[in-house]
């Protein structure tokens, strides 16, 4: 268009000069025509921290080292909720903005992309200096962000086999966190999972193998670092000294991690130091003691020893440590919540993550710095690589999200088609007797649908794909919260089937506690077993339950309850893909790291 109407513009002149001779007018004499004017070079973006950081007392420049929490739900903004964030924002000059989901807020508590980018334009409008603004965002964006590429958990990544994919979900997930206005990505998850009772970890670390886990960290702090320079983000090595090897949820207290310093090097440690050397932005500190380094009733987070010692001086990492959420019951259980962030700061962190009273971290912090406990030279340091991180990835020009170009960017057909090529590949068939696996008779089959809660969307695009496949197939969806008598009932169903199929969905999350399966399911799972059909059991995330239920005759894993996993399950079930995952992870007593019956995917009929 642009191009057209010049032409259009010129061409009546072009006619007149032909016909028409008129004197050469002489150039104009004022010096803005006489010469350009002079190029400015942009600013370093060491020079912008500076600048920030000379502009900062030493109370905002404490503020700067708190992140607090938002939900991204809608908030009207006479509500006192949204004015304790102007206040916290505009006022107190905290540092930054950490995502949350809300449980039922929206299918799976994820948050509305628009109201989050809405809402992060007028925080960021109001601020002083630019806020970082951070996400858990372990299987893409869409662990806390709806309409976005819904990757599944981490270990389908290495059950998959392939770097190159987790590289791929690093880049749609540093372009899409951008596109919505976060510059820091709590991922990548190194801690080795090693312990089958782990019930915080599981599923989103990448295995128990510390050379697996340290290649795909590996792999996806190269993605999001090759995402383009508008699209450039922090990533962040998680949770150190290592939380795989740990029964305890730190969300309820503090947790142990045990073995001796040449254990700890060998396997726990491994892959944050390849994270430091493929140069990882942040590592996040984990609220668990490490006995074989410091006191057992000390967590990490607030150790000198383990952030100073080991992670700073021999591990030489140079950036951004960052707590886990100082609200949990890891550390707030042990520490005042201005105590445990005044000792965070004396450890060797950097950036206070959710401390439950961000004003009271603040003063607190102000008042060992007037007692001599901390000094303002040791703020200035944290001050100085928050700043820093801010201005790497563009905050110094650039912090308001262009709203018209959001959906140009999120939940696109070709990220969606790498997430769905990592759930087929995912796939790991780990017992198959009697060749029960691929079905031969999936119209005569009853698939049970065993979700975890009744409000969630568990089951819903396994049952879809079901009936797709299989119209007169008997689906029942049942869920933890039923009771007794309603899940008997639901065995009922099962009477006239030749074979019965079991697809249970067991992930992770804050506060649970554990990862087997919730209220009377496993007793309905016995039900079933009972009945003397064969059974198919289905793990849509923890991938040891065939520990809980070792009868079944055939045993399939998927790593995560994501929709994408429940579509490949039913493909690989149905004899569509081949099955060709192995196991990231072993399952004691019944296989080994490794193991994976290898199965080609059928002609079509």
């Amino acid at each position: 268009m642009l191009a057209f109407a010049t032409a259009a513009l010129l061409f009546p002149a072009l006619l007149f000069s032909a016909t028409v001779k008129r004197p050469v007018k002489a150039p104009s004499a004022t010096p803005s025509a006489r010469k350009p004017a002079p190029y400015t070079k942009p600013a370093s973006e060491q020079a912008i921290a500076n600048r920030w950081m000379q502009s900062l007392t030493l109370r905002e420049k404490v503020a700067q080292l708190i992140v607090i929490p938002f939900n991204g739900h809608p908030l009207n903004t006479k509500t006192r909720e949204y004015r304790r964030f102007v206040n916290l924002t505009e006022r107190e000059h905290v540092g930054g903005l950490v995502l949350i989901n809300v449980p039922n807020q929206r299918p799976g508590g994820r948050a509305d992309p628009m109201e989050v980018a809405n809402f992060l334009n007028r925080m960021q409008s109001l601020a002083k200096v630019p806020l970082l603004v951070a996400g858990d965002f372990e299987r893409g964006v869409s662990m806390r962000v709806d309409s976005t590429t819904v990757f599944p958990h981490a270990m389908a990544f290495t059950a998959a086999g392939d770097a190159s994919l987790e590289r791929k979900e690093g880049e749609i997930t540093a372009k899409e966190a951008r596109a919505l206005g976060f510059h820091w990505i709590f991922f990548p998850d190194a801690d080795v999972n090693n312990n089958p009772d782990n019930p915080i970890i599981n599923i989103r670390s990448f295995g128990e193998n510390p050379d697996d886990v340290s290649g795909m960290v590996k792999a996806f702090i190269e993605g999001a670092h090759s995402a383009p320079a508008n699209a450039r983000v922090l990533v962040t090595a998680k949770h150190f000294p290592g939380h795989g090897d740990t029964a305890q949820d730190t969300h309820y207290g503090l947790a142990t991690i045990g073995g001796d310093r040449a254990r700890l090097e060998k396997v726990e440690w491994a892959p944050f130091r390849v994270a430091i050397q493929s140069g990882v932005d942040s590592v996040m500190s984990a609220h668990l003691a490490v006995p074989a380094v410091e006191s057992p009733e000390l967590p990490a987070t607030l150790s000198p020893k383990l952030l100073n010692g080991i992670l700073r001086d021999e591990m030489g990492f140079k950036g951004v440590i960052v707590t886990d959420a100082m609200q949990m019951g890891g550390i707030a259980q042990g520490f005042p919540n201005g105590e445990a962030s005044v000792r965070a700061l004396l450890a060797g962190a950097d950036v206070l993550l959710m401390p439950p009273d961000p004003v009271a971290a603040i003063n607190a912090i102000m008042a060992a710095l007037r007692t001599g406990r901390l000094t303002a030279k040791r703020i200035d340091q944290s001050v100085a690589r928050v700043l820093a991180a801010k201005a790497r990835v563009g905050l110094g020009s650039k912090k308001l999200v262009d709203l018209d170009a959001v959906h140009e960017v999120l939940n696109s057909p070709e990220s969606n088609a790498v997430a769905q090529q990592v759930a087929d590949r995912a796939v790991t068939l780990v017992r198959n007797e009697n060749r029960m696996l691929p079905l031969q008779a999936a119209q005569s089959t009853a698939f049970f649908l065993l979700a975890e809660g009744r409000n969630g969307v568990e089951g819903q695009a396994m049952a879809l794909e079901i009936r797709k496949r299989a119209g007169s197939a008997t689906v029942i969806q049942v869920d933890a919260t039923m009771s007794d008598a309603d899940l008997l009932a639901a065995v009922q169903h099962a009477g006239d089937a030749q074979q019965i199929v079991v697809a249970a969905f067991a992930s992770v999350a804050a506060f649970r506690g554990n990862v087997p399966l919730g209220g009377g399911l496993p007793q309905l799972v016995q039900s079933l077993i009972a009945l003397k059909k064969p059974v198919a059991l289905v793990a849509l995330g923890n991938p040891y339950l065939l520990r809980a239920f070792p009868e079944v005759a055939a045993y399939l894993t998927g790593y995560s309850t994501v929709p994408p996993s429940e579509v490949a399950a039913v493909k690989a079930l149905f004899g569509e893909i081949p099955i060709a995952g192995k196991l990231p992870v072993t399952i004691p007593g019944f296989a080994k790291y490794g193991d994976g019956i290898a199965l080609p995917a059928q002609s079509p009929k």
